[in-house]
């Protein structure tokens, strides 16, 4: 039988994080749906209804119901937890950004009401959480807690990391890094976030697993260039990144990144000496097939930088994220998170205090809070065929 879960999502809108991932589990895994995952919604609770929502149509054609309150959807209206998993998808929607321009999804607000549900009936159930945790580390830290208090199997990410990659490059858990790039595109926070995943599901694997972050900082265009041309390292890697990259202006990349509003350099300097950059190439890639997402690392005892490009479906129905319900699929049926959520929780405070270096204008950010150790699993990249 199909585990019966719950869903509790900020809006669900064609297109939205909502309808990309609980499309899967209504109509069958994206692109041709012939497969399901071993789920079936029972309850859904939406905070906002746009004009355009799509939940009340879905909700007549499949026959879960919508609550007014988190608790009634996971208690089904009654008085104790009545479903095996719940969904939390805290994006998109109409919510406020603070002064360094965080979105501040409820992202906290669901996990309490839904683990309060947890204490009072004295049970826990598995957990996804879309995305980065929580806007600030405070509250993703505070949420991390109260999963390991509660004994929560808990989950959460970006859909990157599971995405199809083009090479299929897997790293050997323990191989010698050297140096590590990313290239991303998008807004600083939201794709940011989307580009830190990339980046770290990929160093995770060196020798000694993850160990932390000791500082982080944020290079606007103006200093970028002379930061990345400090580090020799840094030049064949971006050669060999760019090459992966499906569609990109004929300028050359230095001109056009600088001139873009939104583009940008993370810094990450990792506890064990790694150091790893982000470029938020906007300006310089394009629209194209598969997106931008693409991550080199030169490898000890490697000629060449290695690389590869994480695939993204461009347009509905976004088949990458049936992907990472697959992942979903796992932790509700077995109680087991398939890959660690500590990766989360690290690049949730990576992008936070990188959010905070932006609005000091490039200030270092020593994060003596992201002192956190944990070993990567072998749960990889998508294998299926890869859609057009």
């Amino acid at each position: 039988m199909r585990k019966r879960i719950a869903a509790v999502v900020t809006e669900y809108r064609k297109s939205s994080h909502a309808d990309v991932i609980l499309g899967n589990i209504l109509e069958g895994y994206a692109p041709d749906r012939a497969t399901r995952p071993e789920l079936q919604l029972v309850a859904l609770y939406t905070d906002q209804v746009p004009k355009n929502d799509l939940s009340r149509g879905l909700a007549r054609k499949h026959g879960f119901t919508i609550y007014d309150t988190i608790a009634e959807t996971l208690t089904l209206g009654t008085d104790k937890l009545a479903v095996e998993g719940v969904l939390s998808i805290g994006e998109h929607g109409d919510y406020p950004h603070n002064e360094k321009g965080q979105h501040l999804y409820p992202r906290r607000r669901f996990f309490e009401e839904i683990t309060k549900v947890f204490e009072q009936s004295k049970r826990s159930v598995p957990v996804f959480s879309d995305k980065h945790l929580a806007p600030t580390w405070a509250d993703a830290r505070w949420m991390y807690d109260r999963a390991r208090k509660l004994m929560v199997p808990f989950l959460a990410g970006s859909s990157v990391p599971t995405a199809w990659r083009r090479p299929n490059l897997v790293l050997k858990k323990g191989c010698e890094l050297i140096s590590a790039l990313q290239i991303g595109y998008g807004g600083i926070e939201a794709y940011g976030f989307h580009a830190l995943e990339g980046l770290q599901c990929m160093v995770e694997r060196r020798k000694g697993g993850e160990t932390g972050v000791k500082a982080v900082t944020f290079h606007g265009a103006d200093s970028m260039w002379i930061v990345l041309d400090k580090h020799g390292w840094t030049a064949p890697l971006l050669e060999a990144a760019q090459k992966l990259i499906p569609a990109h202006d004929a300028e050359d990349i230095r001109n056009a990144v600088a001139r873009a509003k939104e583009s940008g350099l993370f810094e990450v300097e990792y506890r064990d000496g790694l150091r790893g950059f982000v470029l938020m190439a906007n300006g310089w890639v394009k629209d194209g097939p598969g997106g931008n997402f693409v991550f080199a690392t030169q490898i000890k005892g490697e000629a060449k930088p290695t690389a590869c490009q994480f695939y993204l479906q461009d347009g509905a129905p976004f088949a990458h994220f049936a992907e990472l319900t697959r992942a979903i699929d796992s932790l509700m049926r077995t109680g087991h998170a398939p890959y660690p959520v500590e990766r989360t929780l690290l690049t949730t405070g990576i992008l936070d205090a990188m959010m905070t270096s932006r609005f000091n204008k490039g200030q270092r950010v020593e994060t003596m809070q992201l002192d956190m150790k944990y070993q990567p699993t072998e749960w990889g990249p998508a294998t299926s065929a890869i859609p057009k």
